[in-house]
């Protein structure tokens, strides 16, 4: 390794020493060991080959001056023919066994990169919609990918290099005492000289390279936002791209700025040390020149000398930074690990069972329900703020209780946030009750699987949300194994199956990204076609017609008469004409029910679901109210 190539090392480490510093954590290290403990013969194996390497690396510069020996007292030919075919050796079994430590290497670092992603993914999909909700989608992408890949160097950079780098020293610096104890304390006294200005540098390197890490982060999110759908729409609409524009242009500058500040730096520091490294040489062969013509040293003890301060100074500046080498690879593993304990709030017990086979009844008895606070389903990090908010969420549901029978549909009706979709969202189990029970076919859903649950109820919610997949992969989502004729059968009952078949590549379509480029109408159906796919006993409708026009609208209630056919269901609907039809309809005010009875009963009352009914079509009248479609039981 030449001089030049140690001094950026020396910077690289020093810079990424001042990111963070906090103590060792036992409980930490024991958790570092399990994942490791899979792969425990290949670390030691990769250990044993480290060692073998750094042993070889120093026997190159010590055969080097007995040639040069060799040379200077006219020894016979053989003896050089054969120190040059030893070299020769140790050059090809050193690369050799530097092929396969870097397979081993790899092999570890891509095997536990492997672990840590599908644990912290299959954990995260057990969190709560609360999670979700509150936090950021880029701050938990990047734990499954920065921080697990800096976890990854711990066992793939820092393990092999501490290792190594001892090894290295401890063996180039007994060879060095024993060639001259001299020379060898002079290269150790330069060696502050060479270290000092690689932890100050690297101080402000690292304070740069945050800044740039955070104008970047900036620009990331700014992109995310914008780039997507929704957010394009918005900025060509109220966004003032040119604004847009200039705001990015003003951090990418500033960016810019702060890399041509970091390449000054880095040029400075690593041509100061190497000039430092130049010197050093210098004395070596200066001082080394001065005992080889006195006698007191021969001149390949000189070469090797040289040849092996190289050697002396890249274990030394490494192991220098270890501590805090190692310290940040166990802030990455303690930030995944972060994760990880979030305890989720939906949890199956052991001996949970099935929903009971055939029609299935919906009950919510006497439920009262919060929403979590903060600190029970996210992490500050996640949401990127300073402390979470520990505060007790304030109850939404009071007392909330009714029934619905196999076969017959209730209706959900109220103001705005009086707690419907919320009453939705406990019967698939997404939420937990605080008091109370949600049961089907009267068994509490916390006592049900969660397979039997997610195949037992159905939602279709206002978004009809889509993942950027082909039609059919969207639809599948619900019955992997549906077979062609079954997916474009659940497509024809959902009035879609014309518009598929008119487009160039049929099921094979690419909806985009939460299926932009389908009209809302579409999008609806598609997700009805889903839900009939999926065959649910349960339908649950979140004001699935919501922001439709009118022709969408009579379009999606065609396919939810045919969804709801024969099923148990509980519709939330904005417009009141449309579920004059249920057997029952509950007025939900403030998380209670307020009044309960069919249409014509309700108006007969005066109550709420009166004054609802006559605001809704108090400017449209008789006629538009007859002529609303209605969702047939």
């Amino acid at each position: 390794m030449s001089m030049e190539v140690t001094a950026w090392n020396a910077m690289y480490n020093a810079m990424h020493a001042e990111s963070d510093r906090r103590p060792f954590s036992r409980a930490t290290m024991r958790r570092i060991g399990a994942f490791a403990r899979p792969h425990r013969r290949n670390i030691i194996a990769y250990l044993i080959l480290s060692v073998l390497i750094a042993a070889l690396g120093v026997a190159t510069p010590v055969l080097a001056g007995r040639v040069i020996d060799a040379i200077v007292d006219n020894a016979a030919l053989s003896v050089i023919v054969w120190l040059a075919v030893i070299i020769a050796a140790i050059a090809l079994v050193e690369a050799g066994l530097g092929i396969v430590n870097r397979w081993l290497s790899s092999s570890i670092g891509e095997d536990l990169i492997l672990d840590l992603r599908t644990t912290v993914f299959d954990h995260v999909q057990r969190m709560p919609i609360a999670f979700f909700t509150r936090t950021r989608t880029g701050a938990l992408v990047s734990r499954l990918n920065n921080d697990v890949i800096g976890a990854q160097r711990a066992f793939s950079d820092t393990l092999s290099g501490v290792a190594g780098n001892v090894v290295t020293l401890v063996i180039t610096l007994v060879v060095m005492f024993g060639i001259s104890w001299q020379i060898t304390l002079l290269a150790l006294l330069l060696l502050p000289i060479f270290i000092i200005p690689a932890r100050t540098m690297g101080a402000k390197l690292a304070q740069l390279s945050r800044e740039a890490a955070n104008h970047n982060s900036v620009m990331n999110t700014q992109m995310t936002e914008r780039f997507s759908a929704p957010g394009a729409t918005l900025v060509k609409l109220f966004g003032r791209p040119a604004h847009e524009s200039s705001e990015f242009a003003v951090r990418a500058r500033r960016v810019r700025n702060i890399g041509v500040r970091t390449a000054m730096l880095q040029t400075v520091f690593v041509t100061a040390l190497t000039l430092v490294s130049a010197l050093a040489l210098a004395l070596v062969y200066g001082l080394g020149g001065f005992y080889a013509l006195r006698g007191q040293l021969d001149p390949g003890s000189v070469v090797a000398m040289a040849m092996l301060l190289t050697r002396l100074y890249s274990p030394l500046t490494a192991l220098a930074s270890a501590r805090m080498d190692v310290m940040s690879a166990l802030v990455s593993f303690e930030r995944v690990f972060e994760i990880l304990d979030l305890t989720p709030l939906i949890r199956e017990i052991p001996d949970a069972k099935p929903v009971p086979d055939g029609p299935v009844a919906v009950e919510v008895r006497d439920v009262g329900f919060a929403y979590p606070s903060a600190d029970k389903v996210s992490l500050a990090s996640l949401e990127e703020v300073a402390v979470l908010d520990s505060r007790g969420g304030e109850t939404v549901l009071h007392d909330v209780s009714f029934r619905v029978e196999p076969g017959e549909m209730v209706a959900l009706v109220g103001s705005s946030g009086a707690g419907k979709s919320t009453i939705a969202q406990l019967i698939p189990r997404l939420y937990d009750v605080d008091t109370g029970a949600v049961l089907l076919s009267d068994t509490d859903v916390r006592t049900l699987t969660a397979d039997s649950i997610r195949e037992t109820v159905g939602l279709v919610t206002q978004d009809g949300h889509l993942f950027h997949d082909t039609v059919r992969g969207n639809l599948l989502l619900a019955r992997p194994e549906a077979t062609e004729e079954q997916v474009w059968d659940a497509l024809r009952r959902a009035r879609l199956d014309e518009l598929i078949r008119s487009l160039p590549s049929g099921l094979d379509t690419v909806v985009g990204e939460r299926g932009y480029r389908l009209s809302g109408g579409e999008r609806q159906r598609l997700t009805i076609a889903r839900l009939l796919l999926a065959q649910p006993r349960v339908v649950i409708l979140d004001e699935a017609t919501a922001h439709l026009d009118s022709t969408s609208e009579a379009a999606v209630q065609e396919a939810l008469t045919e969804a709801l056919a024969g099923r148990t269901s509980v519709v939330i609907a904005h417009r009141l004409s449309t579920i004059r039809a249920a057997d029952q309809i509950l007025v939900v005010e403030a998380g209670r029910i307020v009044e309960r009875g069919g249409h014509q009963e309700l108006l007969a009352a005066g109550g709420r679901y009166a004054e609802l009914y006559r605001t809704q079509f108090a400017d449209s009248g008789p006629k538009s109210s007859a002529n609303a479609p209605i969702l047939q039981a």
